[in-house]
């Protein structure tokens, strides 16, 4: 008699991050109108499950499947051009979404940012209003001779005064942040998870089982990653089954400008002879594997000061589609300050 072994993929949702849906805005944050018709047409038409991003929080939390081809929507900054541009064509297939919004750009006015009527419209006709801190802050940052509990101190009244502003406007609050600038470290996720938010980031990568619920992936999608063809391949990723990494704090030393990451794999799906990393700025390179799971990956250049990632992806076994994983780093100057922006 011959037993056979039956393979099931880790399935996963597909977080979409976008900023701008405009013509005129910065090319780097921006998708036309035209090309998000296209990727919501494309949604439509291939039959995905577009889903409250509250849907995915609550499948990782437990841990629980979700139907292949899930997808949740989000948009970062609360600018103008979601509610002129993105919201019709939302409203036009049924698709839920989530705006992270921070307060202090749309009550001064800022840029081109939404206020709080355009916000309490978008939120009546079944938008999720969320939290991007008070004023896009750099949420690692310490201040000058602040100690970590102060840092922790202020960075908690940050998001709580966000929080409240939020329901005060739109009488929702979900405890769901978005990371400016895609930056967190392991003490801000600490305390996060004591607050009882979950948080996401900016690093790729489909969310499911293996996720960790104060560093959720997002695709991005704007720029060069708007492309549609490059997209078709992000939508049918699969979460990479995780068990165990090291380091897990994405906050790197100004000496540390060569991480190495320890990662500990359940490999029952995954095609192991494809499995292939790439180094932001750098290029493909090869895992080194101590064990049967376990590989180690190490930029072989300085990574330079600001945001990198180290991105792994492999084939599955069972079906289309990558397994996919991104580990953010953020790195001070040399000097131990941080770059302005």
């Amino acid at each position: 008699m011959v037993v056979t072994t039956q393979i099931s993929a880790v399935q996963a949702a597909v977080i979409l991050q976008y900023h701008h849906v405009s013509e005129t805005s910065p090319a780097v944050t921006s998708v036309s109108p035209a090309q998000f018709a296209e990727q919501m047409q494309y949604l439509a038409e291939q039959q995905f499950h577009v889903v409250p991003l509250a849907d995915v929080i609550e499948s990782i939390r437990q841990k629980r499947s979700l139907p292949a081809k899930t997808v949740a929507i989000t948009f970062d900054d609360g600018y103008r051009s979601i509610a002129e541009n993105a919201a019709p064509i939302l409203q036009k297939y049924g698709f839920p979404y989530t705006l992270f919004v921070a307060i202090e750009p749309i009550e001064k006015g800022f840029g081109e940012m939404m206020d709080w009527p355009q916000l309490q419209q978008l939120a009546q006709h079944g938008a999720t209003i969320a939290n991007h801190s008070w004023a896009h802050d750099h949420l690692i940052r310490r201040e000058n001779h602040e100690t970590e509990q102060q840092w922790l101190a202020r960075i908690k009244a940050n998001l709580e005064r966000t929080e409240a502003a939020i329901k005060q406007h739109t009488g929702q609050s979900v405890k769901t942040l978005a990371y400016p600038y895609g930056e967190y470290n392991s003490a801000l996720q600490q305390l996060l998870t004591q607050m009882g938010y979950v948080a996401l980031g900016q690093q790729s990568g489909a969310a499911g089982e293996y996720s960790s619920l104060t560093a959720i992936p997002r695709f991005p999608v704007a720029g060069a990653y708007a492309n549609m063809e490059t997209l078709k391949i992000k939508l049918m990723s699969l979460n990479m089954p995780v068990v165990a990494q090291t380091p897990e704090n994405p906050q790197l030393t100004a000496t540390q400008n060569r991480p190495e990451l320890r990662v500990s794999l359940k490999l029952d799906d995954i095609q192991k002879s494809q499995f292939a990393c790439f180094i932001q700025g750098q290029g493909k390179q090869l895992p080194t594997w101590v064990d049967d799971h376990t590989f180690v990956i190490r930029a072989e250049k300085p990574l330079p000061a600001g945001r990198s990632r180290y991105n792994c992806t492999a084939p599955s076994k069972s079906q289309s589609g990558y397994y996919w994983f991104s580990q953010a780093w953020v790195r001070p100057l040399n000097d131990g300050s941080w770059l302005k922006e």
